[in-house]
């Protein structure tokens, strides 16, 4: 059986969906944006078709019906002060 539907993040689609994942994101999208018979993928950046090289394509097209760009805030430190 498959999931209604699957919700991925990657890091770079073209717009044709061919999905590029970044870091540990690579782990579990794939087979989770596979076993979806509807899959939205949020992605960082959407680039033209054929601007990914097809040898770094981790999840192909056909698996993907619809992308939503969105940004993350990256924080890598979270400001803390105390008063003294």
């Amino acid at each position: 059986s498959k999931a209604d539907f699957a919700l991925v993040r990657a890091h770079k689609a073209d717009k044709m969906g061919n999905l590029v994942y970044h870091k540990t994101a690579q782990n579990f999208n794939p087979l989770a944006a596979a076993a979806g018979k509807v899959t939205i993928a949020e992605v960082e950046e959407i680039v033209e078709t054929g601007d990914i090289d097809p040898n770094h394509v981790q999840t192909p097209s056909i698996y993907v019906q619809g992308l939503l760009q969105a940004k993350q805030e990256k924080r890598i430190e979270r400001l803390t002060t105390r008063s003294v």
